[in-house]
């Protein structure tokens, strides 16, 4: 039996794209909406963040769209060393990430490491309100997937 790592329901899609204004456009005509509003991202060094086992600075500038049954997320790297601009610099704008809400983030990221699937990414979200940790499942999976975790989901 494998372990649990909690991954049940896919909450976000993620691609990077080089400009998440036009992209957030071009989305909300399809899904005929109006487009979202994009923000940037704290420096990464102000939210924990770690990209390859290294403290990371990275920035990006994020939208979102609801799409009903998940979330689609729009992902502009604003400088080296993200996963992000990785993916961007290896496969242009594409899907990033599969997401899934995940209560013990820890027990998830030491049950997806015993799948063989190491830390890529991680750090924290929002005003410090959870956590986010991006796996390199490329070879299980064929995606990255995320692990997304609420603090207020634990209490």
């Amino acid at each position: 039996m494998q372990p649990n790592t909690e991954c049940k329901t896919i909450i976000q899609i993620a691609i990077v794209c080089r400009d998440v204004d036009a992209t957030a456009k071009r989305w909300a005509a399809l899904l005929g909406v109006d487009p979202p509003k994009s923000f940037s991202t704290d420096p990464g060094l102000t939210c924990n963040m770690t990209y390859r086992g290294k403290p990371s600075n990275a920035q990006c500038k994020l939208a979102f769209l609801d799409t009903g049954a998940c979330q689609l997320e729009l992902i502009q790297p604003l400088g080296p060393g993200s996963s992000w601009q990785e993916q961007l610099d290896q496969c242009g704008e594409s899907i990033h990430h599969i997401a899934f809400k995940v209560k013990d983030i820890n027990g998830s990221l030491q049950a997806c490491r015993e799948m063989g699937m190491p830390l890529l990414h991680q750090g924290r979200f929002g005003n410090n309100e959870g956590g986010y940790a991006y796996l390199d499942s490329k070879a299980q999976l064929g995606a990255v997937i995320e692990l997304l975790h609420w603090d207020k989901d634990t209490k």
